[in-house]
């Protein structure tokens, strides 16, 4: 996902796979989830990464913890040119093979990195980080900061995560960071009068519980654009 590093888009909490626990790196312990199925996610794009990249005109977008794929596909298909990023060799490979069915390959380039040890090259005009969590070590402000420093003047930023654990999750093993919009806009550490504030905000949207059980997920939505 990177969460480290692994952007994590999970939608129901799980208990660790032996071979999870057995992992010696963030990047093992990812290629080991990833290996559990053929496909984690839903192959569908973050509805706030739709809603929120309406306004934009296409341009150079970083797509952080891309994991199979989705977003970044969904971005080139708008016509953006993309860059994902994630931890996990195995998620990339299906990711890569996800852009090569929708005609998108040309327009999209896959990185293999730990964000903790650093972000790609700035000078974009999006930068998404959505439901970077993660139950392994992950730096998560200091790599939200570089995001911010990845964006070009006039571009924006936009992460997304969860708030909160839901009532029927058991609480992670490792402390897990669930900030809301005004924890995570603190912690970017801005300079005054660099960014604005175009949403910073909770929002819900429905789904279903592992039971099958209609219920609502509270996400943060912090979307900033870089004046200088």
């Amino acid at each position: 996902m990177t969460d480290t590093h692994h952007a994590h888009r999970h939608d129901h909490p799980r208990e660790r796979h032996p071979e999870e626990e057995a992992a010696g790196t963030p990047s093992e312990y990812w290629d080991a989830r990833y290996r559990r199925s053929e496909r984690i996610w839903s192959g569908a794009p973050n509805a706030a990464l739709v809603r929120e990249s309406a306004d934009l005109v296409p341009g150079s977008a970083l797509d952080l913890g891309c994991g199979e794929g989705a977003d970044a596909v969904w971005l080139a298909r708008q016509g953006w040119r993309v860059t994902g990023v994630d931890i996990s060799e195995v998620a990339l490979g299906r990711a890569a093979e996800h852009a090569r069915e929708a005609g998108v390959a040309e327009r999209i380039e896959w990185r293999r990195q730990d964000l903790a040890d650093g972000l790609p090259d700035g000078g974009h005009q999006l930068v998404s980080a959505h439901f970077l969590h993660s139950e392994v070590e992950l730096p998560r402000e200091r790599i939200l900061r570089g995001a911010a420093e990845a964006v070009a003047p006039g571009g924006v930023l936009l992460v997304v995560g969860h708030t909160g654990v839901p009532h029927w999750s058991a609480q992670p093993e490792r402390a897990v960071a669930l900030p809301d919009p005004d924890e995570v806009l603190a912690a970017l550490d801005l300079p005054a009068g660099d960014w604005e504030t175009l949403r910073k905000e909770e929002t819900e949207r429905t789904g279903t519980d592992p039971e099958g059980r209609p219920m609502v997920w509270v996400d943060s939505v912090l979307k900033l654009r870089r004046l200088r």
